[in-house]
């Protein structure tokens, strides 16, 4: 099966890519995604090796600060479970989870952030999910070719 690719957005107040690379083994659970079509991504589609994008959304500068790769494929969110948990779904069941995470591992956090604005502005990128108007989903596909150029472009001189 061939690799995909991946964004998965995240307040960098709440997790941050400085996290992941902080945490053991650069590899967290992506947990607490509350929405069912995201949760199929993570549950059904996600693949171990799939390269994504994680991007800081709700402050600014909103970017893609880093890439991380799937480290364990979808698997129950215990934070579901935990009254104590801000991510605790009481209508969740042990028996029939509703919720599931992936792990993720930090790759290589980017020397230039793309920045939101920056991307609005790239014609390679007009069809980019992030970009589409009304588009909230905190995990999303994104193509190869958007992938490899948000990459070059990374790792190309400032905008």
């Amino acid at each position: 099966m061939p690799r995909r690719h991946w964004l998965l957005k995240t307040e960098p107040d709440v997790f941050s890519f400085d996290d992941l690379l902080a945490a053991p083994k650069r590899t967290s659970g992506w947990d607490g995604v509350r929405n069912f079509q995201a949760r199929n991504f993570l549950r059904d589609e996600m693949k171990l090796g799939d390269g994504v994008l994680i991007y800081h959304s709700r402050v600014p500068p909103m970017c893609i600060a880093g890439v991380a790769e799937i480290a364990r494929e979808g698997h129950v969110d215990p934070t579901q479970f935990d009254p104590k948990d801000h991510h605790y779904d009481p209508k969740s069941k042990r028996e029939a989870p509703l919720w599931y995470q992936v792990e993720v591992r930090a790759v290589e956090k980017l020397a230039r952030p793309v920045t939101l604005e920056e991307m609005r502005e790239l014609p390679a990128l007009k069809d980019m999910a992030l970009l589409k108007r009304g588009q909230r989903l905190s995990v999303q596909p994104v193509t190869k070719a958007e992938f490899d150029f948000i990459l070059k472009l990374a790792r190309s001189r400032a905008p």
